[in-house]
């Protein structure tokens, strides 16, 4: 497997951190990855080596987040649509020119971030746009406030946030009671991208998240109507790939058929389709998954 390179990308506020990983030839077509909620740049790994030689991939730890949470707020995915927008400039992104094809990829959150930016402020440099178990509107979780449907809705996820481990192994079996991450801690690109998410060299070991940047923008996805209505306005035809199961590995998800029926993505070009036994975070990591991902990647590339 290919290992990416850590880069630093210059931002309003300071530097974004990202991962790289290098194409093989110049003038090659872009592929920008962007990760959920509470997650980080090596959620993508496998996928980003499934790209990686025919595509510039670039995975950046959004605002708040691992290398990148010191980063100041104001927080929210219209700023970090602004980022990946910012992102494209410094990899010469050019829709005029022609030279490159540039798709956005995001996977839950990061799939309304990269609405957000195609339909905003990156609209002239993207060709093509996928989702991944993200961008349509979620069913909204029961609670008083955001942070009640945050809790409902993300689970152990969140919880970790405010959780401390004396070392690795702690950090490894708080995740291997995850029912959708526990089958997968013990792979090397996924225990990396949990070991990603720790402040590093400090002890007891914590999360390097900024609570009030996933307070922000879980607010957005749940309630923000610019956030909810990006995916109207795509100016490119776009792929949304959808898991069986949801975060927690039940069934159904967060999206099916019949809801997604509904929704009239055909009318706004989303052409939808399921990756069948996958869940929210398996549709990153198994072998289904990531093909279909980096086969809707190329797709659109090449449209």
């Amino acid at each position: 497997m290919r290992e990416p390179v850590q880069i630093s990308v210059p931002v309003d506020g300071g530097e974004l951190s990202a991962l790289h990983w290098a194409a093989d030839a110049p003038g090659s077509p872009i592929a920008v990855l962007v990760h959920g909620i509470t997650a980080n740049a090596m959620t993508w790994a496998p996928v980003a080596a499934a790209l990686a030689g025919e595509f510039e991939v670039v995975a950046p730890d959004l605002r708040g987040r691992a290398g990148s949470a010191g980063l100041p707020g104001p927080y929210g995915l219209e700023r970090h649509a602004d980022d990946v927008a910012t992102l494209l400039d410094r990899l010469g992104a050019d829709d005029d020119t022609g030279a490159d094809a540039t798709v956005l990829v995001g996977h839950s959150m990061g799939a309304f971030v990269v609405a957000l930016a195609a339909a905003g402020p990156a609209r002239d440099r993207v060709h093509g746009v996928v989702l991944v178990d993200g961008g349509p509107a979620f069913p909204e979780p029961p609670g008083a406030d955001v942070e009640a449907k945050l809790s409902v809705l993300l689970g152990p996820s969140l919880d970790r946030l405010t959780t401390t481990f004396p070392d690795l192994a702690a950090v490894r079996a708080f995740w291997a009671d995850h029912p959708a991450v526990g089958p997968w801690v013990d792979v090397p690109a996924v225990a990396a991208f949990l070991a990603r998410d720790l402040v590093p060299g400090e002890v007891p070991l914590r999360s390097a998240f900024v609570p009030e940047a996933v307070r922000v923008d879980g607010g957005d996805v749940l309630l923000n109507e610019r956030v909810l209505e990006a995916t109207g306005a795509l100016p490119v035809p776009a792929t949304m790939l959808w898991a069986t199961r949801g975060l927690l590995g039940q069934t159904p998800g967060l999206y099916d058929e019949v809801r997604l029926a509904g929704m009239g993505l055909d009318s706004v070009g989303i052409t939808a389709r399921e990756v069948p036994d996958t869940d929210h975070y398996s549709i990153l990591w198994a072998g289904q998954g990531v093909a279909a991902i980096a086969d809707a990647v190329r797709a659109a590339a090449v449209r």
